[in-house]
């Protein structure tokens, strides 16, 4: 059944959209933007898949509310409100891949594989270059100067590494700074505190992931990011890496085809759940 709403969570209203039939699919999107990221995949995968969508807390049009909570807790609540039973794949982008892959090391029953696109394992830490323009980020959110914040963001995430801002598709990145501006809006309401979302970093349980893991990257990405990905495949045996050239930390907005082409690939593979 397709739907779109605000499910009351743990205290606040997350915002969905589910539609489709089939097998589930759970798309988290990044922490510079929010459930707009996959506008193009839900559309897409729902002639196949039952799809999910939805905005975290703190992001899009989930509002943050004053209340201890943690991202985990949320979607698995989430999941069960929809009545989201069945092993799922889940698909996550930075942060939102950290999610995804937190969520399977500790509800592994619930999920049957993994997507994991330009993010890194919670709890990894690596000795490598910051972007060159992370300082005046940092100084930038320091001051409360939202709007420079979110263009510099865009500049670091979605123009990445050695691209100049006239590069990518002007339409797409304005969305990223749309997004990522209005995420900036709700943080600065300080309102709750976001708890752990597992007991144990995932940089230290990778060996223990059994299911199919996919990993996709930006050619352009930051030196962290780039090193997670070698960083995931050498120690999760079930992994495979695919890097989308031209692009960096939003790869399916970046270049659309090749990231879909990439993922049908890997989901055609995955075998079939047993239900």
């Amino acid at each position: 059944m397709d739907a779109t709403s605000l499910a009351p969570i743990n205290g606040a209203l997350i915002y969905y959209e589910v539609a489709g039939r089939g097998d589930p699919l759970v798309l988290i999107h990044a922490g510079v933007a929010d459930s707009r990221q996959w506008n193009k995949e839900f559309a897409l995968f729902q002639d196949s898949f039952r799809v999910l969508r939805y905005d975290m807390r703190g992001y899009g049009r989930s509002e943050p509310v004053d209340a201890e909570y943690s991202h985990m807790q949320d979607l698995s609540a989430l999941l069960d409100y929809l009545h989201i039973r069945e092993p799922l794949i889940l698909m996550g982008c930075s942060m939102g891949g950290g999610l995804a892959m937190d969520f399977a090391l500790h509800e592994p029953a619930r999920v049957r594989a993994l997507v994991m696109v330009d993010a890194g394992p919670s709890g990894l830490k690596l000795d490598v270059p910051e972007h060159p323009l992370a300082e005046q980020a940092e100084s930038a959110y320091k001051e409360g100067d939202l709007d420079l914040l979110a263009k510099l963001e865009t500049r670091i995430w979605f123009d990445g590494m050695g691209r100049a801002p006239s590069e990518p598709d002007q339409s797409m990145r304005k969305l990223v700074y749309d997004m990522d501006r209005r995420g900036l809006e709700l943080d600065a309401r300080h309102l709750g505190k976001r708890l752990p979302d597992a007991p144990s970093p995932a940089a230290d349980r990778l060996s223990d992931l059994a299911i199919p893991v996919l990993v996709i990257v930006g050619e352009h990405d930051t030196p962290y990011i780039l090193a997670a990905a070698d960083y995931m495949v050498d120690k999760i045996p079930t992994s495979r890496k695919v890097t989308i050239a031209d692009a960096a930390h939003l790869p399916n907005l970046d270049h659309p085809d090749a990231f879909q082409r990439t993922l049908s690939t890997f989901l055609g593979e995955v075998p079939p759940s047993q239900r």
